[in-house]
């Protein structure tokens, strides 16, 4: 293309002598006004046209795109003006791949801040790919901006002649042996992408492993997640274990909102109508953490060894909230109940001898002791 360029332009240059210095200059100024026109007529032409006609485009990629382009209409000129100055093959081999060489990182810089600016709008409007969005964002980013620099490199290393046939094959055998030396760490890197893409939990919400750990997600990484238990205890779990275990997630569905029970017994003389109304009384007077919709209710559940066995079940506006709200009921159960002469019984056994043995049944105390 340089080249091109100056076998166009060369017959006009000689209109202004035979000077190389004279030519090349003029060819530098004229760089200069043609990017300047572009930079500010023609681009401000193509924000009206395209403003115009009520395109979808936005404004800030118009504002990256018109850098690289008036950088590029400058290096064509240097590389004019310097094939005048240094016509031999050479020098103009090095001029024209280092020109080269810089136009390709402006344009990979770029593509860089474009990556950003184009992933960023699509994770904004959900109408469009549910992949991308907040939670997957930096990583397509990265994934993005690996890939620009992998062909930056290679049309570099093209530019100046270098083959890239061994480079590659060299890439692959040490991708091989870190693959074998590394599967546990790759295997979390996996996993915390499916994490990411799948979204079975997202920072904020309240999660149960398999073990038994309850606690908020803090963190969601490439290698690990990160959870705050309830005792204010950070758990590191990798991401491959996350990605193969049983994760309950009490802040999905729906809505945030939880189901709390609270289990009593009371005694087989209780009467259970009475049961039901306190028990439904005190679940609609805590209204601070008890949601009204849905409806708190009360379940008879089974006749127990020595009580008749019910449950209060309530929502609550989040998981976080569960023993708390279970210390409050559980409270005013208790007053409630002793104030109304209901009795929660406790396990009572007795113990029936029908028979005592013979070698103590008919001697008195002092002898058998």
């Amino acid at each position: 293309m340089f080249e091109q360029l100056n076998q166009a332009i060369t017959p006009f240059l000689e209109i202004f002598g035979d000077n190389i210095y004279t030519q090349a200059g003029l060819v530098i100024a004229l760089s200069f006004i043609v990017a300047s026109i572009f930079k500010y007529v023609l681009m401000v032409g193509l924000k009206a046209f395209i403003a115009r006609i009520h395109v979808s485009l936005d404004s800030s990629f118009l504002n990256l795109l018109h850098t690289p382009i008036y950088y590029s209409l400058l290096l064509m000129g240097f590389s004019s003006a310097a094939s005048i100055v240094a016509p031999s093959e050479l020098s103009g081999y090095i001029i024209f791949s280092s020109l080269q060489s810089v136009a390709i990182l402006i344009w990979t810089a770029f593509f860089m801040r474009a990556n950003h600016v184009v992933l960023r709008k699509i994770a904004l409007n959900p109408n469009r790919f549910h992949a991308v969005n907040n939670k997957t964002l930096p990583l397509f980013l990265n994934l993005v901006n690996i890939i620009i620099l992998v062909l930056c490199v290679y049309f570099v290393f093209s530019v100046w002649g270098v083959d890239m046939t061994a480079w590659l094959a060299s890439a692959g055998i040490v991708g091989i042996a870190v693959g074998f030396a590394a599967k546990d760490t790759l295997a979390n890197l996996f996993s915390g992408v499916f994490i990411m893409a799948d979204a079975p939990y997202k920072i904020g919400d309240y999660i149960v492993l398999d073990s038994g750990e309850r606690g908020e997600v803090t963190h969601i990484g490439m290698r690990s997640t990160r959870m705050l238990t309830r005792e204010d205890v950070e758990v590191t779990i990798p991401n491959s274990v996350m990605g193969n275990s049983k994760i309950i997630n009490e802040s999905g569905g729906p809505h945030e909102k939880s189901r709390c029970r609270v289990p009593v017994g009371v005694s087989y003389d209780a009467d259970i109508d009475e049961v039901r109304e306190v028990l439904m009384q005190i679940a609609l007077t805590e209204k601070e953490y008890v949601c009204e919709d849905p409806e708190p209710r009360v379940r008879f559940r089974r006749y127990g060894a020595s009580a008749l066995e019910f449950e209060l079940l309530v929502w609550i506006t989040k998981p976080a909230l569960r023993g708390r709200v279970i210390d409050i009921l559980n409270s005013e159960i208790f007053k409630q109940f002793r104030q109304r002469k209901i009795e929660i019984p406790y396990s009572k056994h007795d113990l029936y001898i029908k028979e005592m043995p013979k070698k103590y049944a008919g001697e008195p105390k002092g002898e058998a002791e």
